[in-house]
């Protein structure tokens, strides 16, 4: 995992210790059903995570990347409330906690305490195991639909969590989680077409809630890109352990998970100038620069007459603000 707190090398260590106990054989058939879940549908009321193999599978598949894409959407919105630390969180569908971690390890000097909500017992024991004597979280069952109700939290995520509800409970869920909170709400989501939609409809009920929007977008308006035409997505790098490679059955020592998000916030928030929303192409003395900006889809060149801002754009990534902080 790219992971620079401790609670990111803690949740490594804790997953090599879960990981081993697992027949590889039983892993990968675990993995093999996972996979078709992703990629279909599967009812409200039938969790995914069905057992202790289900959910050590997962946990080797899907936790890594998880983690390092909420990681991602969660900088984002300190980026732009970089005085703002929640005292408590909910992490609603949380299962084994990736998010719970990305939460300990942005606010790695001062963690809020969690809870960690989902209808899969298997996967909440997991989660407190990894947990254990490390992040400060309740692990509670609930039934993640229309009936949920939320106490009163600073933070609330939902992670990865609304492709498994049907449309109707998706609303309902991200109205709740707006009611519940007193700070921000952040909602991450597969960076598929489809996971984009299900964001964009998201971003609504957040904004009509009288949520602005911190990140990715540079503003509270609505979204420039029309539909049917592109999505918004980013991604992260994800370092892959050798055990973690095993069990995907692939080589590399990476991989890139493709993710969509929004973070929405109660409180004053500054915004990116602009998001590189594309990887930046770099050429012979220049670099092209896809953003979204406050008046829309727009195209940027930086060519080495710009001085220092054209080293800046040669190491700008996909997702960064631009320009740099102290260049705008």
């Amino acid at each position: 995992m790219n992971v620079s707190g401790a609670s990111g090398e803690t949740l490594r260590t804790a997953l090599a210790g879960v990981l081993g106990g697992l027949p590889p054989s039983q892993a990968a058939k675990s993995v093999e059903r996972l996979i078709a879940h992703y990629r279909g549908t599967t009812p409200t009321d039938a969790p995914v995570l069905r057992d202790r193999a289900d959910v050590v599978a997962y946990a080797a598949y899907r936790m890594p990347a998880t983690f390092e894409a909420a990681r991602s959407a969660l900088d984002a919105l300190r980026d732009a409330a970089p005085e703002w630390a929640p005292g408590t969180h909910t992490d609603i569908g949380g299962g084994t906690g990736a998010a719970s971690w990305a939460v300990a390890d942005v606010w790695d000097g001062q963690p809020p305490r969690t809870t960690v909500l989902d209808w899969a017992e298997p996967a909440l024991a997991l989660g407190r195991e990894l947990a254990g004597g490390v992040l400060d979280a309740e692990w509670r069952r609930e039934r993640i639909g229309t009936a949920l109700r939320l106490a009163e939290t600073d933070l609330v995520t939902v992670s990865y969590v609304l492709k498994e509800l049907t449309e109707a409970d998706r609303a309902a869920l991200v109205a709740e989680a707006a009611r519940a909170s007193t700070g921000a709400v952040v909602i991450v989501e597969p960076g598929t077409p489809d996971g984009y939609e299900r964001i964009i409809a998201a971003r609504s009920v957040l904004i009509d809630a009288g949520f602005t929007v911190a990140a990715p977008c540079p503003h509270s308006g609505a979204c420039p890109i029309e539909p049917g035409t592109d999505w918004c997505h980013f991604a992260a790098r994800v370092s892959r352990s050798s055990l973690h490679r095993q069990v995907k059955g692939g080589s590399l020592p990476y991989e890139d998970e493709k993710y969509a998000y929004v973070a929405a916030a109660r409180f004053p928030v500054t915004p990116a100038p602009a998001r590189v929303v594309r990887r930046p192409q770099t050429r012979k003395g220049l670099v092209l620069l896809d953003l979204c900006a406050p008046e829309g889809l727009e195209r940027a060149t930086v060519t080495k007459r710009h001085g220092p801002l054209y080293k800046q754009a040669r190491d700008a990534e996909w997702g960064d603000s631009w320009p740099p902080a102290g260049e705008a």
